[in-house]
């Protein structure tokens, strides 16, 4: 290549570092080397805002390209191993007995629930697992609907209505049972993920209900009951 080649290619260099091309980018471009690029921009300033909107339109299409490519082969085989334990686990599981319902419920309430005497205390964010606690604690108790409360922990920020609605829905307890939620502020610096409809603690104040499931709970987890 010629002098004014090598010219032509400087100068479309700086032109594409201008509008905050990275050197990658311009060498690819340009087919050099990325240490010439390098050289010839090194004085060219480029505005911090264009860079930024470029790295997002990067991020953008390289995402919609992914998108279009589907699933890459190591992808569609862990996505074939989780269908194929989700239908062990299902057959593993199968329907379980009044029994089997008591045990796994204590054993739920013993890694979840609340041991501190005096109420029956579920938290957690997943709503399959307040759904079967709820179902559970009717079904082996004389609950007192009326006694039933919830308390719900939201980030400021996300819809309220929504979040009260979806868990009045999920536990069957009323909206006039909620206690006053938590909202918290969102810090970033502790985490980024926030649960869109919060997290619930439903509260049944009933000593000797509590007592009855520490009984159950113990029990479970004694020596006596493991397997020989």
């Amino acid at each position: 290549m010629g002098y004014r080649g090598k010219v032509d290619e400087q100068n479309r260099a700086r032109d594409l570092r201008a509008q905050a091309w990275t050197l990658a980018e311009i060498a690819e471009e340009l087919g050099v080397s990325k240490s010439s690029v390098s050289g010839w921009v090194r004085d060219v300033e480029f505005d911090e805002t264009a860079r930024r909107a470029r790295e997002l339109d990067r991020k953008a299409r390289g995402t919609a390209a992914a998108h279009r490519r589907g699933p890459n082969a190591l992808q569609r085989r862990k996505q074939a191993e989780i269908d194929m334990f989700l239908t062990a686990g299902r057959h593993w599981v199968g329907t379980m007995s009044d029994r089997e319902f008591l045990l796994a419920g204590a054993a739920l309430y013993a890694g979840e629930g609340s041991k501190r005497d005096g109420s029956v205390r579920m938290t957690n964010t997943d709503a399959r697992l307040i759904a079967f606690f709820c179902t559970w604690l009717r079904r082996y108790f004389d609950v007192d609907e009326s006694r039933l409360r919830l308390r719900l922990y939201l980030h400021e920020g996300l819809d309220i209505d929504a979040a009260n609605d979806f868990w009045s829905t999920v536990t069957g307890i009323p909206l006039s049972q909620f206690g006053k939620p938590y909202r918290a502020a969102a810090d970033p610096s502790i985490r980024k993920a926030k649960h869109v409809y919060g997290c619930p603690a439903v509260i049944y104040s009933c000593s000797a209900t509590h007592r009855a499931v520490m009984g159950l709970m113990a029990a479970l987890l004694s020596s006596h009951s493991l397997p020989g």
